[in-house]
């Protein structure tokens, strides 16, 4: 009995095909790819960055100098969650935690030590144009908003750290290309500038003025995983 009720649903399954006209047909790759693009993604990576900070400082009777007060690399862990809305557009946000390093530093104060274990934190969110340029190589850009945090340990708590970076933020871009090794899996490399801007400082108990050229950039290499 079960297998002629699976019979007669098998047949009338069939005419149901033959009666609506052979009208459905397969997805065109064009539509494989708009729609396998409109999801969310999640990335992990890797990130080797590099922060540079200069100074500009005039003590209260002139004669100004320069002084490279940091300029060093930094390892991080990205996290990175996005949407597709098509194959052109996504939006994306990123999280870099970073991982502690001994830093030596160039003594705008005295009492900035030498040598300091420091990290190096940071943060984004970007429109992400991008474009397939064959079925598996994609090129896409970051235009965003984003910020950085670095953290030095045993800072004497009169010592600000202005004098390095503490907390930055401001217009942030990048440039990448990703590989896609299976339909929800890819490999990507790409460059990502967080902060580029100066500021100025003055401290009221040495007198001096000092005006702070800060970079902040990242090559990260990851994978992402399409829901």
């Amino acid at each position: 009995m079960k297998k002629l009720n699976l019979s007669f649903l098998t047949l009338l399954a069939m005419g149901t095909f033959a009666l609506a006209g052979g009208d459905i047909e397969p997805l065109t790759d064009e539509q494989a790819l708009i729609e396998s693009n409109n999801n969310f993604y999640f990335g992990l990576a890797y990130s080797y960055q590099n922060m540079q900070v200069d100074a500009i400082a005039t003590p209260p009777g002139g004669n100004t100098f320069t002084k490279s007060v940091l300029d060093d690399k930094f390892s991080a862990v990205m996290l990175q969650a996005g949407y597709n809305f098509n194959k052109y557009i996504a939006l994306e946000g990123r999280y870099w935690f970073g991982l502690s390093s001994t830093i030596h530093y160039d003594k705008v104060n005295p009492q900035l030590f030498n040598d300091k274990d420091t990290s190096l934190d940071a943060w984004g969110i970007y429109l992400k144009p991008q474009y397939p340029i064959t079925e598996v190589i994609n090129v896409y850009a970051l235009l965003g908003y984003g910020g950085g945090d670095i953290n030095i340990d045993n800072v004497p708590a009169n010592v600000g750290l202005q004098y390095v970076a503490d907390n930055v933020d401001g217009f942030s871009w990048g440039l990448g290309a990703s590989y896609s090794v299976t339909e929800n899996i890819s490999l990507f490399v790409d460059y990502v500038s967080i902060y580029n801007d100066d500021d100025d400082y003055y401290n009221p108990s040495t007198g001096y003025r000092y005006n702070f050229d800060r970079t902040l950039d990242k090559w990260n290499f990851g994978l992402t995983y399409n829901f």
